[in-house]
């Protein structure tokens, strides 16, 4: 089977899914039903996959506690970088940490991402099922222009929830062991910069497509407030 067509039945899965669970809501929600179920599947989906978060949250924090150590490596081999190189690698895998460790469950992620976003994007035809549905009077379909009330709200949940996580990322991440040379606060800022993505993908998408992402947005800014705690003697 070819990986389109597989791609193709986990998204006819997750589609019967989605339609099944915003009929269920119906007779509670009514016309809010189908971007209800947009809401719920897509903290279903964020559920599933938090084991692995929680992974990436822990490498983290193992990171964060060998700093010292990792200093120490720097000033004892700053005069033999390859040296540098594997001692550190050795500490990280020593410790189930490194930047494998942190990257891997990240990458675990990226196709329930891409199966949400195949699922919110309208295909040729009318909208039918849960993307024919309207949120406040406005299509989920729709785009910015056509939807500018809902999609104001949406941008500005987006906006505040990427201030926050930007600002978490920047806590969170090691201080640069010499600020002074070039490209070391590069990571630190291209990675704050990461969450207001979501902010023009939520321009660009459909309405159901902002509805995942702010949902998503927010679950992960709750899995950072219980899972990544910034180190308590940060002074930046």
């Amino acid at each position: 089977m070819s990986f389109s067509a597989a791609l193709d039945a986990v998204v006819g899965v997750a589609h019967s899914a989605l339609e099944g669970l915003a009929a269920l809501l119906t007779p509670v929600a009514g016309e809010l039903s189908a971007a209800l179920a947009i809401v719920l599947f897509t903290v279903a989906v964020r559920l599933l996959i938090s084991p692995l978060t929680w992974l990436q949250a822990r490498s983290a924090r193992r990171g964060a506690a060998l700093a010292p150590e990792l200093a120490a490596l720097r000033e004892r081999h700053r005069d033999d970088p390859v040296l540098l190189a594997t001692e550190t690698l050795a500490l990280q895998r020593a410790n189930g940490t490194g930047p494998f460790a942190a990257m891997l469950p990240a990458l675990a992620q990226a196709p329930f991402f891409m199966l949400m976003f195949h699922l919110v994007q309208p295909g040729a035809g009318t909208p039918a099922g849960v993307l024919g549905g309207h949120l406040l009077g406005v299509p989920l379909t729709a785009h910015l222009a056509a939807g500018l009330p809902v999609f104001a709200v949406l941008l500005v949940l987006a906006t505040g929830l990427a201030w926050w996580s930007s600002r978490r990322t920047r806590l969170l991440l090691p201080a640069p062991a010499d600020p002074a040379q070039p490209g070391a606060t590069l990571l630190p800022r291209i990675m704050s910069a990461l969450p207001f993505l979501t902010v023009v993908m939520v321009a660009w998408l459909p309405l159901a497509g902002g509805l995942y992402l702010v949902t998503s947005a927010a679950w992960t800014a709750l899995e950072q407030a219980i899972w990544r705690r910034p180190a308590p003697a940060v002074n930046r």
